[in-house]
Formats: C-alpha cells, sequence, structure tokens
C-alpha cells in the first residue's frame, strides 16, 4: 500500500481503486475499531452513507472490520454527514462513520470519522489508524469469539435527526406562507431534508429527491445552482437553498434567483450575531479561501476574521480553540457551534430563515452585504507537491502581483488535497489584471516544477 491515505477531509478516490477499495476498507474498520475500543464494556459505531451505489461495498467492509475487532455497529443507511455527527453524539457511540464523496460525482466515494462528542478526527488520530491499516503485517488485537461485534439497522434515525434540528428554529416562529425550493442533489438528505421544512409550515418544492445510486450530484445540488435559480424564479419562491450529496454544505438563492455563496451567507449571519451581541469575540472564523470582502466586511462593522487553512475541520479546531460561536467556508460549509459540531446545511438553511422571519424582509434586501472582489482560480496539474518554499522565482513573483495590488488583493497558492493539483488563486478589484496575475503565476508555477 501507499504512504499517503487521509487527505482534507478523510479517505476519498474513484471507487475500486487504492485507496477506495474493499480491502482499505475492511483494514480502515479494523484499524479504528482497534482504536477506539477501550476497556471491556460493549463498544459501538454509528455508520452512515449517501446515496452512491457503491456505498454498499464500503458499508458491508467497514462492518465486518468493526465487528471482528468487537465493536457493535448500527446502520443507519442513507443520512447527511452532520447527521452522523448527531447520532454519534445522540446515540452515545464511540465513533461515527461517514460512507460519502460529499459533492464529487457518483465514480468517488469516501470515508470520514467522528469522535464521540461529533467532532472530526484530528490529525495525530487519523495518523495513527492510517499506520495500522499500511502496515505490511498488522497485529491485531482481536477478541475472544464471543467477544465479535453484532451489526443492527436503525430505522428511525432520521426522526430523531428532525427533531433535533427543528429545535434549532425558535418555538414561537413558523414557515407558514414560506415557499422553499429545496434542492437535495439526490444525495443523502432526499429522504428527510424536505420534511422538516414542510413540517415548520413552509411550501417545499423540491428537486434532486430521487436517487439511484448513479445520479448523485449530476447537475443538480449546490455545484449547480443555476437550475436552482430557475425554478425559483418559475415558481415565484421566497428562497432556493441547494445541499450538495452528504448535505454538509448549503447553497443560496434569493427570491430574484440570484445565486449567494457562503461568504455573503456568513457576513449575514455574523451580522445578526453581532447584533444581539451573540458573535462571542466578534470574531467569525473562516478559511484562505474566503473573499477580502468578508474580511473587510467584519474588520468595518468591529469584529475580525480568523483565517484557517481549508477544509472544515480546521475551522472547527480554530473555533474550538478561539471559543468562537461561527464558522464556515466559501464552499457553503456553515458551523453554527452553539447547535452542531460540524457543517450542516440543513441547519443552516434554518438559522438563514430566522432571520429573514425576525427581519420580516426578503432575502435580496438583506443578504447581499458584500460585493466579492473578482477572484480567479488556475488549476496546475502536479506530478509531486514540491514545498512552495523551494520555488523562490515564484515566490517574488507573488510578491511583485501583490505590492501591485497594495493591499487590494492577495495571492493564494496551495495543494489540493484530494487530487494532484497545484491551486493559484488572485483576488483584486480589477477583473482583467486578476486574470492575467493567476494565469501569469501558473505557467510559473507550471515551469518551475518541471525544471
Amino acid at each position: 500500500m501507499r504512504e499517503k491515505l487521509f487527505g482534507t477531509d478523510g479517505l476519498r478516490g474513484r471507487v475500486n481503486e487504492y485507496p477506495m477499495t474493499p480491502e482499505v476498507a475492511l483494514r480502515l474498520g479494523l484499524a479504528a475499531g482497534q482504536k477506539f475500543r477501550n476497556g471491556k464494556r460493549r463498544h459501538k459505531v454509528i455508520i452512515g452513507k449517501d446515496t452512491r451505489l457503491s456505498g454498499y461495498v464500503f458499508e458491508t467492509a467497514l462492518t465486518s472490520g468493526f465487528c471482528a475487532v468487537g465493536m457493535d455497529v448500527f446502520l443507519v443507511g442513507p443520512m447527511p454527514t452532520p447527521a452522523i455527527s448527531f447520532l454519534t453524539r445522540n446515540m452515545r457511540a464511540d465513533l461515527g462513520v461517514v460512507i460519502s464523496a460529499s459533492h464529487n460525482p457518483f465514480h468517488d466515494n469516501g470515508i470520514k470519522f467522528f469522535d464521540n462528542a461529533g467532532f472530526k478526527l484530528p490529525d495525530e488520530v487519523e495518523s495513527e489508524i492510517a499506520a495500522l491499516v499500511l502496515a505490511e503485517n498488522p497485529q491485531w488485537d482481536f477478541p475472544a469469539p464471543e467477544r465479535v461485534g453484532r451489526a443492527k439497522r436503525i430505522v428511525d434515525s432520521w426522526g430523531r435527526y428532525t427533531v433535533y434540528l427543528q429545535h434549532t428554529f425558535p418555538r414561537e416562529m413558523t414557515l407558514a406562507g414560506m415557499k422553499i425550493v429545496l434542492d437535495c442533489a439526490h444525495g443523502a438528505a432526499y429522504g428527510g431534508a424536505p420534511q422538516v421544512f414542510e413540517e415548520l409550515g413552509a411550501e417545499v418544492v423540491t428537486l434532486g429527491v430521487s436517487p439511484n445510486g448513479v445520479n448523485i450530484n449530476d447537475g443538480c445540488g449546490s455545484l449547480y445552482p443555476d437550475k436552482l435559480a430557475a425554478k425559483v424564479r418559475e415558481v415565484g419562491a421566497d428562497i432556493g437553498l441547494a445541499l450538495d450529496g452528504d448535505a454538509d454544505r448549503l447553497i443560496v438563492v434569493d427570491e430574484q434567483g440570484k445565486v449567494l455563496d457562503g461568504d455573503q451567507i456568513m457576513a449575514l449571519c455574523a451580522q445578526d450575531m453581532l447584533e444581539q451581541g451573540r458573535l462571542a469575540g466578534g470574531t467569525l472564523v473562516a478559511t484562505v479561501m474566503s473573499n477580502m470582502a468578508l474580511e473587510m466586511f467584519m474588520r468595518d462593522h468591529g469584529g475580525r476574521l480568523l483565517r484557517t487553512p481549508v477544509g472544515d475541520r480546521y475551522v472547527v479546531e480554530a473555533m474550538r480553540r478561539e471559543g468562537a460561536v461561527l464558522g464556515g467556508e466559501q464552499s457553503g460549509h456553515l458551523i453554527f457551534m452553539e447547535h452542531s459540531t460540524t457543517g450542516d446545511g440543513t441547519l443552516a438553511a434554518l438559522q438563514l430563515l430566522r432571520i429573514m422571519c425576525q427581519k420580516n424582509l426578503p432575502l435580496s434586501l438583506l443578504a447581499h452585504l458584500i460585493e466579492p472582489f473578482p477572484q480567479v482560480m488556475v488549476n496546475v496539474c502536479v506530478e509531486k507537491k514540491v514545498p512552495f518554499a523551494e520555488l523562490p522565482e515564484v515566490g517574488r513573483a507573488i510578491a511583485c502581483v501583490e505590492a501591485e495590488m497594495n493591499g487590494r488583493g492577495r495571492v493564494l497558492l496551495r495543494y489540493s488535497g484530494t487530487e494532484p493539483k497545484a491551486r493559484v488563486m488572485v483576488e483584486g478589484e480589477d477583473t482583467a489584471k486578476v486574470e492575467l496575475y493567476a494565469n501569469d503565476i501558473a505557467q510559473l508555477l507550471e515551469r518551475s516544477l518541471r525544471s
């Protein structure tokens, strides 16, 4: 097996190609089960998945591994990633597992873990698990035959999760009279998310709620909001909500059909919490990908933006360290730490709807608080991820570009955590210049990596 196993959000790749093979999944079950099985009591793990056809493969392999090392397995079927985080806490499980590749096409899949408090595992714990999985001759600590685990399917999972979500919405409030278009991306939320809003009184028009195992994220969901926007305009809806395959991110469309990204939603939520004195430390946590306009918005409103590396797990880690209660990513991962330990698209939508109800204003008058700086991303295919510090010519070029932008723009270089690519991101006030800068730096980076 190869050295690298976990990326920025667990394990992910093309099905039946390393690392997304049944053998690796079996070893993951063995290794994670051995790591989290402490003491003589019965231990349990919750396993959920999205709607990908390959979910059956990895669900079965993981279950075999966990049971073999003595953990009881509770299978909940297709459920959003944040639901597994909640159920792990709610059911007092030792570990939660999600089988999903999030927004990726159906031919990919992934595996990620939550600890008993509902947080994604830190790097050092993933490294311990990976070391066991990758060992040539691992020494598995198998229990006596009478101590192997059992597997059981749980049928009331959506009911538990729905009640939990609805408790995050003010009891005195209703969504009666509101029309919502909801795109579930043919993913994990298809069966339950519409019910959450309907039971609160909304009229819900659904898209992407007919999964067949291979249509997840296929021209729908958070990556494809144009279809959602068109439907909002067609039916005269008050808002459009788009989830991704595992429903941990949210993209929003206002009643005019204009798309709002995660930065714009975070600005609105941060302003609301600042007004109510609920934004701890005046701090909003976001990643290096968030637009400069968000940073300037927070500064102008007496708060601050704290940036982290890309990945909602790093946002959550910083929030815990700083005592922050709001964080997220431009891509639509939004974390409300008062309610959840991870990004939750449905929960985030409820918080946004609460603000709309309290202010009694349409979203178009509430949410366009920031005008994002033009931002251009150029991907460069790489064979090896050489540290950028070892490419001085590229560093000098970036310094020159940032000097020219004079504090009104920035350049970000990073390697993808899941693909053999380097990403060059440039943002600034002049679209033409931003495009030129991004392409020039990408070409220089490509030459430097070849030499």
